[in-house]
């Protein structure tokens, strides 16, 4: 784990910096609200649907009259855990899976509600970390493919792949990214449960962002590591190989807030209510479009999405 001293001088790779306002939002806390008065700090990791999560959540608590310090963007999930639980900073947006598998190293439950009422109630009598109740967006990881290829190569599901891997790796490339690539939630895992073992020299390691142009373009992989509510899947015409041995564990989305911060302002909750009742799968697909596909900024996208839903 990074140590906490340090988190805070991790440079933020994208989205919003350190700081009272978010770039082009400005205003800060409403005059009024339930959380007039209260001081938060708000991460994310980085990647685009933690960086919209964050500015959702910091412009949602602005509205309410909370006094709201970001550091969107930190790198990776044990340098923004750590920092949760330091104190560093008061909250983030984890994924069920990643709490239950990756941070509590537990085994892989595959029914969505039991994981978050496991690793809910661990993490608080462990950690004193509160999971706000989840919403249905499930990002799990998916393996994708350029539709037509995936054609031309017969292969639908994960055991398709993993035969294809076996019978003619140079056709199964696969690029990941580093934390999917490392985690035994991920490939490593993923190998185990499929049964194939592609060789070293056809996996490729790259960043988050461009798993998804590579796969489209076949180069340097025809198979790659996706989320399952990125906009870019349609956008570039993928498909998402069917998980046909239920491999991968839900991924739901929750709130993670201090049990101390959550004390003293109860109302977080109440105020974050109705932006979790919101997020679903296609509605990540959507607004995570917008910024990946279309160009606009989280802090854009954000705003307009609260406004739109009347909760700012």
């Amino acid at each position: 784990m990074i140590a906490a001293a340090a988190l805070l001088s991790l440079v933020l790779t994208s989205g919003c910096a350190l700081g009272r306002t978010a770039p082009g939002q400005g205003g800060g806390p409403a005059e009024s609200g339930p959380l007039k008065g209260a001081s938060m700090k708000v991460a994310s990791k980085n990647f685009t649907e933690q960086l919209l999560l964050c500015e959702i959540t910091a412009q949602r608590l602005e509205s309410q009259g909370g006094d709201v310090e970001r550091t969107c963007g930190m790198n990776g999930t044990n340098a923004v855990r750590a920092a949760l639980k330091s104190g560093s900073v008061d909250m983030y947006w984890e994924y069920t899976g990643t709490g239950w598998l990756a941070l509590q190293q537990q085994g892989t439950i595959t029914d969505p509600k039991a994981v978050f009422q496991k690793v809910s109630a661990l993490d608080k009598a462990e950690n004193d970390v509160v999971w706000l109740p989840a919403a249905a967006a499930n990002n799990s990881y998916a393996v994708a493919v350029k539709t037509q290829t995936a054609k031309k190569l017969g292969v639908s599901t994960l055991s398709d792949y993993a035969e294809l891997a076996a019978q003619n790796p140079g056709s199964a490339s696969f690029c990941g990214a580093s934390e999917f690539i490392g985690r035994d939630d991920g490939w490593p895992g993923l190998q185990k449960a499929y049964d194939f073992n592609l060789p070293k020299s056809d996996v490729a390691e790259l960043a988050e962002g461009p798993i998804y142009n590579a796969v489209a373009k076949g180069n340097p992989c025809t198979f790659g590591e996706v989320f399952a509510t990125d906009g870019r899947i349609p956008a570039l015409g993928l498909t998402l190989l069917k998980d046909d041995r239920k491999y991968f564990p839900p991924y739901n989305l929750s709130l993670n807030v201090r049990d101390a911060l959550l004390k003293k302002y109860p109302k977080i909750q109440t105020v974050m209510d109705p932006v979790s009742k919101l997020l679903t799968t296609s509605e990540l697909q959507k607004l995570n479009a917008q910024i990946d596909v279309d160009g606009k900024r989280p802090e854009e996208v954000a705003s307009q999405w609260l406004s739109t839903n009347n909760l700012t």
